[in-house]
């Protein structure tokens, strides 16, 4: 039984299309009225986007209904899924807390809430029948206000039993007219021994050089391979894993074929910069984290060497594992609960 490691992973776009179509059906029949059927609402949901912001316009679909009510349902099922067909011993789940709170409540209300969210979606992830270590990261955004972010990233300091790191989101190609104010809360996170992560470098629009400095992971990042390979010196020597998320770029618009990610990869192992690779929306591409690795190995993007070496850098990149255990001892920990579950 393999092991693997998921550093890349967004709660809303996790929830995969059947399990999302069942919720709208008793709960939200709203939501699934525009549908005639199922197999209508799986081809538009999983469909190819022709740009990053159509694309992340589905994840506005999933926040609507992942209220602090609903959210064990969700991730009950998200857990099972990894256990069961993805083999994960490990899962840093991101999302922005602040999207998922009331949005009829202030907005002061709405930051007051969201450590209740934290605790929610921790609390949820401890599944005893699906092992898996769990942890968060607690995601600023780009549509929210400085006000909203830096609570986000006090929220991440003052929870670390369930939050392991911060990131940007919401499209990189929106960050350039605030970037000295999200430069200030990165130098604030890492003041405070805040793990970072964020999305840059993912689009063409999204090169932010004043970013790296801050960042002990980058979430994509795939642009700095193929159009700014001069940077990769400093990644290696600050030691930054690129979260490499194969699908995202296909559905996305951002590469027209898998095929362009073999310089990627090709240059970064060249390098010595690690990659480990991610499913990012495993819901939103209705693709498990084994397909993305087979995925490549069957379009000679890596060997099956590389594919190890990726798979031992997720674990040793992971913010919240500790380095002294290995895989093995995990196993041995599941298959322990597995015979104490079978008693």
């Amino acid at each position: 039984m393999a092991l693997y490691a998921e550093l890349h992973r967004h709660l809303g776009g996790s929830v995969v299309p059947r399990v999302l179509w069942r919720y709208f059906e008793r709960n939200r029949n709203d939501l699934a009225q525009p549908f005639e059927n199922y197999d209508q609402f799986e081809t538009f949901f999983t469909r190819p986007r022709n740009t990053l912001d159509e694309y992340l316009e589905l994840h506005t679909l999933v926040e609507k209904v992942q209220t602090e009510a609903s959210l064990p349902y969700f991730i009950y099922r998200l857990m099972r899924g990894a256990y069961v067909f993805e083999n994960l011993a490990y899962l840093e789940l991101r999302y922005t807390p602040y999207l998922r709170t009331a949005s009829d409540l202030t907005q002061t209300e709405r930051i007051d809430r969201m450590a209740e969210i934290v605790d929610v979606v921790g609390k949820a992830s401890q599944v005893g029948e699906y092992p898996i270590v769990t942890h968060q990261i607690l995601c600023m955004h780009s549509r929210l206000p400085y006000e909203v972010n830096r609570a986000i990233v006090d929220l991440a300091a003052q929870m670390k039993h369930y939050v392991c790191a911060i990131d940007l989101a919401g499209g990189d190609g929106h960050y350039r007219d605030r970037l000295d104010e999200f430069v200030e809360l990165y130098a604030y996170a890492r003041s405070l021994n805040v793990n970072t992560t964020g999305h840059v470098y993912e689009t063409t629009a999204g090169c932010y050089p004043e970013l790296l400095p801050y960042l002990m992971r980058i979430g994509h990042g795939i642009q700095i391979p193929i159009l700014h390979p001069e940077l990769l010196r400093d990644l290696a020597a600050r030691r930054q894993c690129l979260e490499v998320c194969p699908t995202t770029y296909l559905k996305t618009g951002t590469l027209q074929d898998i095929q362009q990610l073999k310089i990627v990869f090709d240059r970064c192992f060249e390098a010595g910069v690690d990659i480990a690779i991610c499913t990012d929306n495993a819901g939103l591409h209705n693709v498990r984290l084994p397909f993305e690795y087979e995925n490549l190995l069957t379009h000679d993007i890596i060997d099956f060497e590389q594919l190890q070496a990726c798979q031992n850098a997720a674990f040793r990149h992971a913010f919240a594992w500790k380095h002294q255990q290995h895989p093995a001892s995990i196993l041995n920990g599941i298959l322990a609960a597995d015979l104490a579950l079978a008693r």
